[in-house]
């Protein structure tokens, strides 16, 4: 069995800062939340991954390698737009070839991993298996209609009028049969190759598709607040420890200091993670935050936040909720005249108190 790990796509969602980076590779606690998913991979017995990437390839290729890092041998294969789901498996049909895969959307999130579907799904060999969860509004996802027994019936993308309140999560299971179909897909209003129109095919032409619904906690990191919030999550099973310098300060809770890291006259209150190499000095880190490696923070406050590599935020009263790029520097402005001067890339979102 292979997986395919998808890890094109522009990440309009968190501009600005996939105008620099991929969305991919966004860290959760410190570490890219591409890689909880390779890890979930590899968790379920699977070695080989075909990794759909786009215009972000060289990114990604540099931080993943050949994937012996994680226990992978891993393929790249270029997407030249993000043109759906389906159109990955399309472009992946070579590597592919006649095994079983599972795909998986490198920036979703799933606690628990995937060992138990991919096991069931071994033994089972269903057309397909899809994973699904309950939410508030699938208006906004993937819909799957199930009958009596807990089959599949119908799939519809983003509906207008949800038949089930039960959301696709970013996980699919296939076997070859999948292949026969695609080919013959139109693109969807969204102009796109829908995977649920794929799913779909396969359903109407008698083929038996399973579902597993899950009760575990599942994100698309695909926007702020939702990676704010996996951040928390994962923050939340740290293990303390401190293999940097950490003086004339309090520490409490499960706080985690990195090696090369320095603490002084500061006070951390956990879940927090402080990479290496980073400087935090009279100040206060409040739960949930993460700040990676080469950050420095100064004479600041800032809580339930991700600081990105080498970012610095010096005499800062008060910052929360925020996502901070990579090498931003964050200052006071100066206390005359009252006004806010500001330097923003496209697609920026600020809220100021006046």
């Amino acid at each position: 069995m292979k997986a395919l790990v998808l890890a094109g796509g522009s990440g309009t969602r968190l501009r600005p800062i996939t105008h620099t980076s991929a969305k991919q590779l966004v860290p959760v606690a410190n570490k890219p939340v591409l890689f909880y998913g390779l890890e979930a991979v590899r968790a379920a017995g699977i070695t080989e991954v075909g990794l759909v990437v786009g215009d972000t390839q060289a990114e990604i290729e540099a931080a993943v390698g050949d994937g012996s890092a994680f226990g992978l041998d891993v393929t790249y294969l270029r997407q030249d737009a993000p043109r759906g789901l389906a159109h990955a498996v399309l472009i992946a049909r070579d590597y592919l070839g006649d095994d079983d895969f599972v795909m998986y959307l490198g920036d979703n999130f799933i606690v628990g991993g995937i060992s138990e579907v991919v096991a069931g799904f071994r033994a089972r060999r269903p057309a397909a298996q899809i994973m699904l969860t309950r939410v508030a509004d699938p208006r906004q996802f993937g819909v799957a209609e199930l009958d009596a027994a807990g089959r599949v019936v119908g799939l519809e993308e983003k509906p207008r009028a949800p038949k089930s309140d039960l959301a696709l999560v970013g996980v699919y299971l296939f076997t070859p049969e999948i292949h026969r179909v695609v080919p013959g897909l139109k693109p969807s209003w969204r102009g796109e190759l829908e995977i649920t129109d794929a799913i779909q095919e396969l359903i109407d032409s008698g083929g038996r598709v399973d579902s597993t619904v899950i009760t575990g906690y599942w994100k698309d990191t695909g926007n702020v607040a939702d990676m704010l919030e996996v951040n928390r999550l994962v923050l939340e099973s740290l293990v303390p420890r401190s293999d940097g310098r950490v003086t004339d300060s309090e520490i409490i809770g499960r706080v985690v200091v990195e090696r090369g890291a320095v603490v002084e006259r500061s006070r951390i209150v956990g879940p927090v993670v402080i990479g290496p190499g980073a400087r935090v000095s009279d100040s206060y880190v409040g739960p949930f935050t993460s700040i990676a490696a080469g950050c420095v923070v100064s004479g600041s406050e800032i809580e339930y936040s991700i600081v990105l590599p080498r970012a610095s935020i010096c005499g800062v009263r008060r910052i929360e909720a925020s996502l901070i790029g990579h090498d931003v520097e964050v200052t006071p402005a100066p206390a005359a005249p009252r006004a806010h001067r500001l330097v923003l890339g496209d697609h920026s979102k600020v809220q100021i108190s006046s």
